[in-house]
């Protein structure tokens, strides 16, 4: 049968290219190094080494020159090889395409050929004990010294903190607040920030339902600087968080505690951050949509697959409509949140307003995929539990993408106000 979703001859090459390296470490490396917390360096190594990591930058600095589409069937294609690499969201697609977008001469000849061949890993910092990601809220400040940048504050659940190669850090640009109190502007949470500088209409990015608000300082967005910070810095500190997520990265508490940074660090204008936050937030919801649609992928395979050898009384389980039609209607769901993320992968690509596309594909791949593995492991019966079968240990990072990036409540928030034009919640 043909495939539902479309896929050009060009993808269809890649996706194989991308399916024959991630089969040749599968589901049982990923296991042993995101128990080990061991970096898998072969895999993502190779990856890179084979343009896939960097597909989507541009190719005078090492990149593939494709898009987010071409990105989105790479990281679809490892996940459903049992290899969810977080990693690969984090680093090229949110810090690469920031980037790329956003940053000097300088910051692009020095990180993205790195990001682009896996050599170079980033972290992504902004979200924080009190505000989550709502960057109205943001307490983590920089000022300026001379000719240099100082960063003082604390970021939260920030993912391989201890193992890259530098954080890209988001923090309120202390110069230019004016004495502006972050408290004024709740009313947002995860992704929920204003994508849009002044004058653009707002709701047009990643779950941008502030700066509509009164709370949201009279529609000015609040001035944003992000800057690349060199891992061991002085200053920078981090404490575990203990986590059920099975990832080869661990998540961290970081702490600035008046970490000095050159001028040259910064990305894009100070206090001008808006535009360049959401240039890496709609790229990571399609992302990680491809991450779910990945997950789905694997554990329907494994449940069909089961479905189909697995005999009681001379009968194979599958034939039992009670054990088919849950599968059938999982495989529905997750067609439906694989044609919703190429569509937002097309949008984004186009340049067109990609709000709602990015944040429906989340939600629907994020849900198809926990429904799914949910229904493999009980397809499996006790199996299911059992790591030689290998759907048990993808439960929380299922159910992580669930809540993150941005929750499944703020996304109906944002499609209640802005699809449906209802009245705001909050």
């Amino acid at each position: 049968m043909a495939d539902i979703v479309p896929i050009s001859p060009e993808q269809a090459d890649l996706r194989r290219a991308v399916r024959q390296i991630a089969d040749k470490y599968g589901h049982r490396y990923f296991v042993e190094c995101a128990t080990s917390h061991k970096e898998p360096t072969e895999l993502y190594g190779e990856l890179g080494a084979g343009g896939f990591l960097g597909v989507h930058l541009p190719e005078e600095y090492g990149g593939g020159g494709a898009g987010l589409g071409e990105l989105t069937a790479v990281i679809e294609e490892v996940s459903a090889a049992g290899c969810p690499l977080l990693m690969m969201v984090i680093a090229p697609a949110i810090c690469g395409s920031i980037i790329a977008a956003h940053g000097s001469p300088e910051l692009k000849r020095a990180w993205l050929p790195g990001l682009a061949d896996g050599t170079r890993t980033m972290s992504f910092a902004i979200t924080e004990p009190e505000a989550g990601s709502n960057t109205h809220a943001l307490a983590t400040t920089a000022r300026r010294s001379g000719d240099a940048y100082v960063i003082s504050g604390t970021k939260y659940w920030i993912s391989g903190a201890d193992q890259t190669d530098a954080i890209l850090v988001v923090t309120r640009d202390a110069d230019k607040d004016a004495g502006r109190d972050a408290g004024t502007t709740a009313g947002t949470d995860a992704g929920t920030t204003a994508g849009t500088d002044a004058g653009t209409t707002a709701g047009t990015d990643a779950g941008t339902t502030a700066g509509t608000d009164a709370g949201a300082t009279a529609g000015r967005p609040t001035p944003l600087s992000m800057f690349v910070v060199p891992g061991g810095a002085p200053g920078l500190t981090m404490h575990a968080i203990e986590a059920e997520l099975v990832q080869p990265e661990k998540q961290f508490t970081v702490f600035f505690d008046d970490v000095r940074v050159p001028a040259g660090a910064l990305v894009g204008e100070a206090g001008q951050g808006f535009r360049a936050v959401f240039a890496g937030l709609n790229p990571e919801r399609v992302t990680a949509a491809a991450i779910s649609n990945g997950i789905s992928r694997y554990a329907l395979e494994r449940a069909t697959q089961y479905a189909r050898d697995r005999s009681v009384w001379k009968t194979p389980i599958g034939a039992h409509q009670g054990v088919a039609h849950p599968l059938a209607e999982c495989y529905i769901a997750v067609t439906q949140a694989r044609l919703l993320t190429a569509r937002a992968a097309e949008l984004a690509d186009a340049g067109d307003s990609t709000g709602e596309a990015v944040n429906m594909a989340k939600f629907a791949a994020a849900e198809a995929s926990l429904r799914t593995l949910d229904q493999a492991i009980q397809v499996h019966g006790g199996n299911g539990l059992s790591r030689e079968y290998g759907l048990a240990d993808l439960w929380f990072l299922a159910r992580m993408l669930r809540t993150a990036p941005t929750s499944r409540e703020m996304v109906l928030n944002f499609v209640a106000q802005h699809s449906l034009r209802l009245p705001e919640s909050y």
